[in-house]
């Protein structure tokens, strides 16, 4: 391959992200996953929330010993709501600050891995908004947006980070056409997260050829649609995704994860982040998260992805 692609995991892959790190008791300590990552062979990880993996010197530390670079960070913001939205720039600051604190390692820098922050009325009615715009932002809400999303751009871009923008369930940038709007209001690339957009009524090839441009990072992870197509039918909340297992091992589920990797390999640069998100569980067999983890890298180095 021609472009460089340097394969990453991440935290939620063990149970540990937004929804789980400090609030269950489950969720792995994050020395066995940066071990485990490093053991499996990947070249980076994602951060997780800020200070999961370590804080400053002792993150880059932590890093730089297991030969792995930071990918990215992933965090949610309420760019529609502008008051919300400035008293939660210091969270932004923090993640950047981190990101700081690590230059230099890795095969690429770390990207600012934005999403919206969504509703609890999005959040409990997931994938509805392909089907009804109306569930969406009026025109003066992605107006709100869209200077919202401008400034946060403009702060990483003062701090030397190009930022992504990561589709997401339960938000207001979630449905293919939310994407499409979204990237025609703003500057920012796209954080194309497979298994995600098919929650979103969306196909991962499709997403890839039409938005290819803008796509400068990536999520690649599989997905179970009769999972996802349960979850919307019964308007199930967006924590039924990860409760029912609707993210599965890397050609296991329905996304064409074969053709999504023939446009990747001739058409991307960057970090490629695999992710199968599942929710801690203290009664399953601790190792299993690592073992599918070590698997799906197994499963891109047989197509010949692998290393930079």
């Amino acid at each position: 391959m021609t472009n460089t692609i340097v394969i990453a995991n991440a935290p939620v892959s063990f149970g540990a992200f937004e929804i789980t790190v400090g609030m269950d008791p489950a969720v792995p300590d994050g020395l066995a996953v940066l071990d485990a990552v490093q053991a499996a062979g990947y070249r980076g990880i994602d951060l997780g929330p800020v200070g999961y993996l370590g804080t400053g010197a002792e993150l880059a530390q932590r890093l730089s010993e297991r030969g792995l670079g930071l990918a990215g960070g992933y965090l949610e913001l309420p760019f529609s709501e502008p008051e919300r939205l400035a008293a939660v720039i210091p969270d932004l600051d923090a993640l950047l600050d981190t990101f700081d604190a690590v230059a230099g390692i890795g095969l690429l820098p770390p990207k600012p891995t934005l999403a919206d922050f969504g509703s609890d009325l999005r959040r409990a009615n997931p994938g509805k908004s392909h089907g009804d715009h109306a569930w969406g932002l009026d025109d003066a809400g992605w107006d709100r947006f869209a200077t919202g999303l401008d400034q946060v751009v403009l702060r990483c871009r003062a701090r030397g980070y190009e930022p992504t923008f990561h589709n997401e369930t339960g938000t207001y940038i979630e449905a293919p056409w939310e994407i499409s709007r979204m990237l025609a209001m703003t500057s920012i690339g796209l954080c194309l997260d497979t298994g995600h957009l098919m929650l979103g009524g969306g196909d991962p090839l499709t997403g890839l050829q039409e938005w290819g441009p803008r796509i400068n990072h990536l999520h690649i992870k599989d997905a179970r649609l009769s999972v996802i197509a349960d979850i919307v039918r019964e308007a199930a909340p967006a924590v039924e995704i990860w409760r029912r297992g609707a993210f599965c091992a890397l050609g296991t589920g329905d996304v064409a994860v074969d053709d999504v990797l023939a446009w990747i390999a001739t058409n991307f640069h960057g970090w490629l982040v695999v992710e199968q998100d599942i929710l801690p569980d203290a009664a399953a067999d601790p190792g299993r998260p690592a073992a599918d983890q070590a698997a799906n890298l197994r499963f891109l180095e047989a197509r010949g992805f692998g290393g930079s």
